[in-house]
């Protein structure tokens, strides 16, 4: 899913989480309404990994293992990590899995944590992982890190629910949901969004050419899309504002 700020992505993560039950309409899972499944059951098929990971005084082991069964084996935790692609860095500790991530995890960075709290999500093996702007706050390196590890998570058969906010982390889903206005305003795999020339077009190119670095900058006070003219306008004024590609290497489709 992918939007400006405030367009409903994150809501729609939390009633995945069953945080609260809509008031209307209803969200079904291989078919069943998930209100009534019972509660536990379901949250136990499911998984967030969200924009701040939140780590507790303790060591790295403590901090994975949190809400998994005490009979999890030491294989099944480095597998863990080995898909959150932090095992290695966990090994080159002089303490190893032993290491005190201090209050808040503040002995680690940005990107150690999040990995952190990857394998944690990944070692109780969910059939659903929820990613609610999961690298927005790490730079390009653990960024990269940190989407191996998605892709690895995504190669065993598990369904991504991915709110997004850089192109790297979207342009390979299977169906990107654009968000608008508390409404899908179009769906489709990258190139036939690319294609469409719609809403995902223009914010793709606001992206390459350095107009915003990511999606959520697209502020919905600032501009409006028409859909029966596919461009974008100003609120403020009459003028229509449409971007190109600066090159045709840009547009891979």
């Amino acid at each position: 899913m992918v939007g400006p700020s405030g367009c409903g992505k994150t809501s729609i993560v939390s009633l995945l989480e069953r945080f609260y039950d809509p008031q209307k309409g209803k969200i079904l899972c291989n078919g069943t309404i998930i209100a009534d499944i019972d509660e536990k059951e379901y949250r136990k098929a499911i998984s967030l990994v969200a924009q701040e990971p939140t780590l507790y005084q303790g060591t790295i082991r403590e901090n994975i293992l949190l809400g998994v069964a005490e009979a999890t084996t030491q294989e099944a935790l480095y597998e863990a990590c080995r898909e959150a692609e932090i095992h290695d860095f966990i090994m080159s500790l002089p303490d190893g899995y032993n290491t005190d991530v201090g209050t808040r995890g503040i002995n680690l960075s940005g990107g150690q944590k999040q990995r952190i709290a990857i394998a944690r999500a990944l070692i109780r093996d969910p059939m659903i992982l929820l990613l609610d702007e999961a690298t927005s706050s790490l730079d390009s390196e653990s960024e990269k890190l940190v989407q191996k590890a998605f892709e690895k998570a995504g190669r065993k058969g598990r369904t991504m629910v991915v709110v997004a906010h850089r192109l790297a982390t979207v342009q390979n889903a299977d169906v990107i949901f654009v968000m608008g206005n508390g409404r899908v305003l179009e769906k489709g795999d990258h190139h036939a969004l690319l294609r469409e020339r719609g809403v995902y077009y223009q914010m793709v190119s606001f992206v390459y050419l350095g107009v915003m670095r990511s999606f959520d900058q697209v502020q919905s006070t600032d501009m409006v899309y028409s859909v029966n003219h596919k461009r974008w306008i100003d609120e403020n004024s009459s003028h229509v504002g449409l971007v190109y590609f600066t090159s045709p290497e840009y547009l891979p489709y």
